[in-house]
């Protein structure tokens, strides 16, 4: 079995599977219009029974293309799309991709109106990657300023335990602030600290505008939660899940955030990988 970086085999094979049936695409539609559906909202309106539809998101799980999060006693789904980037990236033709890019334009502006009328998503972002490293090895990138510094262009200080509070230096600037504290740390397995403070320093330091920075400080403090767990049965292949929350229903921050977590993940995967940082 191979990371996501390489898909092939069995698990390549999953997702070509989970995406044959319309109706899991179907769901994975839903989810694209609207992220972090619980099992009762994904049923409404579909001509399925609750128990198909849970088999079907159980077999898109299974595929990683959708992560599950529970949320108090609710399950909530959220669309994983690199499983899908990699057969684009893998077997679409380069000449083709104008071609799909334009038929794509042309969907999101005929359904920009729909969507507009949707509720707001909820205030989370989740992304789920493969590694092909070790549990502790994955810890120590994450909880290490020889590693964050390579990958992330940050380091930390802390003791990383529940509660301690955390100063984030990032190219540079230091961070202080007395809400930036370790929430859970179980090495090996998972990690929660709140997010930095969006001072004036590190506006600055980033060219962050004064009406973003009064948008972002408007906002209640957000968290990220990184949980680490063996792939079974493949060696050693470590997924990482990702969840970035914020109270707020519609977070310029979250906003934000998941245009820079994919990037910084795949740079910690190269990392882990290949002993080299991906190169700014």
């Amino acid at each position: 079995m191979q990371s996501f970086g390489c898909m092939k085999g069995p698990l390549m094979g999953d997702v070509f599977r989970a995406l044959a049936d319309p109706n899991r695409r179907d769901l994975l539609d839903r989810l694209n219009a609207r992220d972090g559906q619980t099992l009762g909202e994904l049923c409404a309106g579909l001509a399925m029974t609750r128990q198909s539809v849970s088999k079907h998101l159980a077999i898109l799980e299974a595929a990683h293309l959708i992560t599950v999060v529970w949320s108090g006693r609710e399950k909530r789904h959220y669309l994983n799309a690199a499983p899908i980037k990699v057969i684009a990236d893998r077997w679409m033709r380069t000449f083709d991709r104008p071609r799909v890019q334009a038929l794509a334009d042309l969907k999101t502006a005929l359904e920009a109106q729909e969507e507009r009328s949707m509720p707001p998503s909820p205030a989370t972002f989740v992304y789920r990657i493969v590694i092909r490293t070790t549990p502790d090895a994955l810890w120590r990138a994450l909880t290490t300023n020889a590693f964050t510094r390579q990958y992330w262009n940050t380091e930390f200080e802390t003791d990383w335990q529940p509660g301690s509070p955390m100063v984030w230096t990032y190219d540079g600037t230091r961070i202080e602030d007395p809400g930036q504290r370790v929430l859970e740390a179980e090495p090996g397995k998972r990690l929660s600290f709140t997010w930095h403070a969006f001072t004036p320093e590190f506006a600055a330091a980033v060219g962050l505008d004064d009406d973003t920075r009064a948008a972002l400080l408007a906002e209640p403090r957000s968290a990220v939660t990184f949980d680490i767990q063996p792939v079974e049965g493949a060696g050693e292949l470590v997924q990482l899940t990702v969840t970035h929350t914020s109270e707020v229903a519609e977070s310029t921050l979250i906003g934000m955030v998941s245009e820079g977590w994919p990037p910084l993940l795949s740079n910690l995967k190269t990392l882990l990988e290949t002993g080299v940082p991906f190169p700014a």
